[in-house]
Order: C-alpha cells, then sequence, then structure tokens
C-alpha cells in the first residue's frame, strides 16, 4: 500500500534537513514506546475516544502504555508530526507489536474478534 510522500528530489537541498528533523523527537518517543511495550496508545488530553481506548483495552486485561501529547488547545505541531509520520489522521493511534492498528473504534473490534491476542502472539516489529 504505497501513499505518496514527497520525494527528496523535490525537496530543494537547503531544506532537506529542515524537513528531515522537523518535530522528529515525538516519533522517536512513539517508536521507542512501541519498542518496549507490546500495545501503545497515542493520545491527546480532553479526547474522550483515547481514554476510551485505554478503557477498553484495560477492561479487555491488556496492558499498554499510554503517551499523551497536549490537546485540543496546544501542541498540535508536535502532534501534526505524527500524523505524517503514520498517515493516520486522528487520536487515538493505537500501536500493537509495533504496527499501526487504527483508533478507538478498529481496536475495540479486534478485541471482539479475537485478532488482538492473535496480533499479540506474533513476534514484536519495529515501529
Amino acid at each position: 500500500m504505497p501513499r505518496p510522500i514527497l520525494d527528496e528530489s523535490q525537496i530543494h537541498p537547503a531544506i532537506r534537513a529542515q524537513v528531515a528533523t522537523h518535530q522528529q523527537d515525538i516519533v522517536r518517543e512513539v517508536v521507542a514506546a512501541c519498542q518496549q511495550h507490546a500495545v501503545v496508545v497515542v493520545g491527546m488530553g480532553m479526547n474522550p475516544f483515547c481514554k476510551k481506548a485505554c478503557q477498553t483495552l484495560t477492561q479487555a486485561g491488556q496492558a499498554h502504555q499510554y503517551l499523551e501529547y497536549g490537546n485540543y488547545f496546544n501542541t498540535w505541531r508536535r502532534r501534526n508530526a505524527l500524523k505524517m509520520w503514520s498517515g493516520w489522521s486522528t487520536f487515538p493511534m493505537v500501536f500493537v507489536r509495533g504496527t499501526l492498528v487504527g483508533g478507538y473504534q478498529e481496536v475495540k473490534a479486534l478485541i471482539g474478534s479475537g485478532e488482538l491476542a492473535k496480533l499479540l502472539a506474533t513476534p514484536q516489529r519495529s515501529a
């Protein structure tokens, strides 16, 4: 499933470093969490779906790491880097074994179908 990403040759050399490093600290934090935890929920304050995703995982007995980045009124630029990196446009972002599985609705469906247990039985991947 290739998705269009501006090729480096289409970025002027004078700004390539800026593009490559912009807000990458937040991406590295999420990648590191995915390497350390089987399930990672990336969210933001004031978003009820982030809370619902965590509650649903807890009710299913699934341990998870929650990373919260700001709320609707702040930190949007940092969160935008995660959206650009993942291609997922909303929060939460739920990662299972380093693979983005979606948000609240998707993780709820995975739990209901038994697919989450199957995903957790597979080896951990790098994010």
